[in-house]
């Protein structure tokens, strides 16, 4: 059996986006810049995914900008920011992705802002009462805090930190690419300035995302070029990838209900298998409380050749990974993991992402296939601690 447990990395293009692709590749070649009729068409495709995307997130076509995917928009947030608004001050946290932590160390080491991580609460939830000593210490600073971490599934009060930022008159970023299209997210309910996006996260293209920008907020480019993207993101549009993007958004806004139900069906029975099959498996985050459905972050029992397990399971058909600082086939750890301080000594550290192609029968496949790595005196039999529990 096959098993792709490695959805927070990237997902699996749905049938009907790449249908909607083809036709654009096949039929739609004109630059949305070009004033003849093609350039017009393909002008009118991009406007109206724009449009399509703004809807769903209630917020006007002009605050939706396209890019490269969600590290480009990141890059767009914190560095324009900083630059456009004399920002000499970020508050961050220790658990953000790469495009934001490596984004806020280049400006650190060029000397042009400071840095300061928020307090992080055992479970990885970052402390809000500390968040808001720092808020009353750097004025006119720019916060930057993921709304879901893509390592541990932990969700952010988003609605609590925005509040805060603008009782404060802060500046709030917020990477947003594990949480879109799998909540809700209404952005007059949010006080946030900035959100980014990408679209292979939801069953989209690579290579395709978009930033929002709050109209009250006014940024220069990061990519100069040709006065697209209404003279924010030079460069022709990625038509193709934009339609893909769009219908993305689309189905996954239309079945967001039914697909957070299935898969955290799934999430919990492997949670459940995991517990009352193998001794000693602990689980990182906040994972039975306020997490994404689609990640379980999952320290296994300690093993002689931990460093391999990856390996293994890819060896076995299934595909997972320790968070986004892996390589392939091996646990080089993470820096998530190190922030929140666990003692992973010869403890592989495991993150399983869902989504709706899962199903409960590739959990069953990954349960046994990790219990043969480990011998029979840590496990436990399934139906009798079942029972026991009831």
């Amino acid at each position: 059996m096959n098993v792709y447990f490695d959805n927070a990395a990237t997902t699996a293009m749905d049938a009907e986006v790449v249908k909607e692709m083809l036709n654009v590749l096949e039929n739609k070649h004109g630059n949305p810049s070009s004033i003849h009729s093609y350039g017009r068409e393909a002008k009118a495709i991009v406007e109206k995914a724009r449009k399509n995307i703004a809807n769903r997130l209630n917020v006007s076509p002009s605050e939706i900008f396209f890019t490269s995917g969600g590290t480009e928009a990141d890059n767009m947030a914190i560095r324009c920011t900083v630059e456009d608004y004399n920002i000499k001050h970020i508050i961050s946290s220790p658990l953000e992705h790469h495009a934001v932590l490596h984004s806020i160390e280049d400006l650190v080491h060029k000397g042009k802002v400071t840095v300061s991580h928020v307090a992080l609460k055992e479970n990885g939830h970052i402390n809000l009462a500390d968040l808001e000593n720092q808020l009353k210490k750097s004025p006119g600073a720019l916060v930057s805090l993921m709304h879901a971490n893509n390592e541990i599934g932990n969700i952010l009060p988003i609605e609590e930190v925005g509040e805060l930022c603008k009782k404060y008159d802060v500046v709030f970023h917020s990477d947003t690419v594990q949480s879109v299209c799998h909540y809700p997210i209404d952005l007059q309910k949010i006080k946030v300035d900035f959100i980014a996006a990408s679209a292979h996260k939801f069953h989209g293209p690579k290579g395709t995302g978009f930033i929002y920008i709050n109209g009250s907020r006014r940024i220069s480019p990061l990519v100069h070029g040709g006065g697209q993207e209404r003279n924010m993101r030079g460069g022709t549009e990625n038509v193709v990838g934009i339609v893909g993007l769009s219908k993305a958004f689309e189905l996954a806004h239309s079945h967001m209900k039914d697909h957070a139900a299935a898969i955290q069906n799934i999430k919990t029975y492997f949670i459940n298998r995991l517990e009352t099959e193998l001794e000693g498996v602990e689980f990182n985050g906040d994972m039975k409380g306020n997490s994404l459905y689609t990640v379980l972050n999952v320290m296994l029992p300690e093993s002689d050749d931990f460093e391999m397990m990856l390996m293994k399971l890819d060896i076995n058909g299934i595909a997972a990974s320790a968070g986004s600082a892996c390589s392939s086939g091996s646990n080089v750890g993470s820096h998530v993991i190190a922030a929140l301080g666990k003692n992973i000594d010869r403890r592989p550290v495991i993150r399983f992402s869902f989504s709706k192609y899962n199903t409960i029968a590739e959990v069953d496949y990954c349960i046994e296939t990790l219990k043969s790595f480990y011998p029979a005196n840590i496990h436990k039999d399934f139906a009798v601690a079942r029972k026991a529990a009831n």
